[in-house]
């Protein structure tokens, strides 16, 4: 029982999580002159803005022996490095 409440939390939680994420690579998304950036330009600075988060998350997640973590402990790593440093 208790994983099927572990699992529904974790399914309803990562779409916010998901936007969370973007939403921060968007408010980045400025030209050097400080004007918003509007269409492709700015779809393209969220795609890397999120793709650079999420490499320099996994290049951290590591455990104490200096392994690489998987499964939910790397999921956990992820959510939390990324939404930091959003």
């Amino acid at each position: 029982m208790k994983k099927w409440l572990v699992l529904a939390v974790l399914c309803c939680s990562v779409p916010a999580y998901a936007q969370s994420t973007e939403a921060a690579c968007q408010a980045k998304a400025v030209s050097k002159e400080g004007k918003p950036l509007a269409g492709a330009a700015k779809n393209s600075f969220v795609k890397k803005c999120l793709a650079d988060m999420k490499a320099s998350c996994e290049e951290r997640a590591l455990s104490k022996d200096g392994k690489k973590l998987a499964g939910a402990a790397k999921n956990s790593f992820m959510k939390k490095c990324e939404a930091s440093a959003g």
